[in-house]
């Protein structure tokens, strides 16, 4: 099978090794040249992410038979429906369906309007001074959100970001002025306590299979401290759950991605595809953060290699339908990946700096490469703006998994980057599992 992917990030490279791994004869259309994406496709383009004509010329060009698109821009500006509208299946949502994650104000509308469970207490503002007039009678801590899309960088809480509310009015004021996320609106969300956690589920927008939990580490710096960034790296248990995650809240958070689907397909927005639901554990059980209408970034490497079943098979069930007769089978083995960024990356990054990377070396080490934001000059790979390159060790033991990545770092070699090295370590998830248990506490 001919298959379109679009994107050029890690999460897209680790898409592509799955498609070719089961068979399928890829065509990417990338914005940046990834190294590892351009050696296993048939052939490839430079595009922009968001040209969605040229990319659906090209892709009627090609005779390709379905698409799977990686970035959540490209399906905020329609690209599955102008390829569909050419006959070309896709095993991703079409522009309404991918409301879910381009509109926070239409998730939180969708899920109150439907009781789902999960939801939580938000509010949505055009207006500084109605912000004002809400902040003078609002008792405890909130989560400030700007509506649209801002690459996982956008959201700021008081008590870390914010320290109080007239830091909450500033940077409300800041989003309202210069249009953060496309919009000039910005949500208050309750601010919830608890620990993170992502379920990533194949969908056909009526049945789902649910794939293995991740935590991702979003802060730049060791110990969660620093400015939020598109994410540090993740790790992920054999059984598929979390170490202060058990069977019940997995089911219970299936349960609530079943109703979401649901609730889409009576507004009339059937989604397909990889849905992504961002959750926190909270006293109360699982909560919404927000939902994403694609894999994660870097959920993906966590749990595309440890797929067993055929995934260009999946990927057919959930552009056609059928995905209730299909199973999906994960190897047992943890997971622990690590990304490596420009220096200054979530702050100001510093650009240009030359990597060595001793790929042998990685593999060696029983671990994975992922190429995101490089550029490529006569054979040699330098850093860009943006996230560099994960690697991310696997073993049926958390810290031999560990141990792999961190062996995998070692094996990239530079100036001018940077990366966490307490992801998957012992004493970083006891801190959240003891922190689930504050949590509890005070049940």
């Amino acid at each position: 099978m001919k298959v379109l992917t679009v994107g050029g990030g890690a999460r897209e490279h680790a898409i592509v090794k799955a498609l070719v791994r089961d068979g399928a004869e890829v065509y990417a259309s990338m914005s940046n040249r990834n190294p590892g994406i351009a050696e296993l496709s048939e052939d490839f383009i430079i595009q922009s992410d968001t040209d969605v004509g040229s990319i659906t010329e090209w892709a009627v060009k090609m005779d390709v038979d379905m698409a799977v698109i990686g970035p959540e821009a490209p399906l905020g500006e329609g690209i599955v429906d102008e390829l569909e509208d050419k006959g070309i299946s896709c095993a991703s949502p079409n522009r309404d369906a991918a409301q879910i994650e381009i509109s926070k104000e239409f998730m939180r509308d969708l899920m109150k309007k439907y009781e789902l469970p999960g939801r939580v207490d938000y509010e949505v503002f055009d207006d500084i001074v109605a912000i004002e007039d809400f902040l003078a009678h609002y008792e405890g801590d909130l989560v400030v959100k700007p509506v649209g899309l801002t690459g996982g960088k956008g959201v700021k809480v008081m008590g870390e970001h914010l320290d109080d509310k007239r830091d909450v009015i500033d940077y409300c004021r800041k989003v309202l002025e210069q249009e953060i996320g496309g919009e000039s609106k910005v949500i208050l969300e309750e601010k919830l306590e608890g620990e993170e956690f992502t379920l990533q589920v194949f969908t056909d927008g009526v049945s789902l299979i649910p794939t293995p939990l991740v935590q991702d580490h979003k802060r730049l710096y060791e110990g969660d401290e620093g400015p939020n960034t598109g994410g540090m790296g993740s790790y992920s248990q054999a059984d598929g759950l979390l170490p202060f995650v058990d069977e019940e809240v997995y089911e219970s958070s299936t349960e609530i991605i079943k109703s979401t689907l649901l609730a889409l397909e009576k507004e009339g927005c059937r989604y397909k595809g990889v849905l992504y639901g961002q959750f926190m554990l909270t006293a109360k059980g699982p909560k919404i953060i927000e939902f994403n209408c694609r894999w994660g970034d870097p959920e993906a490497m966590n749990v595309l290699p440890l797929l067993r079943s055929d995934y260009v098979e999946l990927c057919r069930g959930m552009a056609e339908g059928g995905i209730q007769d299909m199973d999906a089978e994960f190897e047992k083995k943890c997971s622990v990946c690590k990304y490596i960024v420009p220096e200054g990356y979530g702050i100001e990054s510093v650009p240009g700096n030359k990597l060595e990377v001793d790929v042998d070396g990685i593999e060696e080490a029983g671990a994975q490469l992922f190429y995101a934001s490089v550029d490529e000059k006569d054979g040699d790979i330098y850093t860009t703006t943006s996230r560099s390159l994960a690697v991310v060790g696997f073993a049926e033991d958390m810290s031999d998994a560990e141990r792999a990545s961190e062996e995998a770092l070692s094996c990239v070699k530079g100036k001018g980057i940077h990366m966490r090295h307490d992801i998957g370590k012992p004493e970083s998830i006891r801190r959240k599992v003891e922190h689930m248990e504050e949590v509890w506490g005070d049940r």
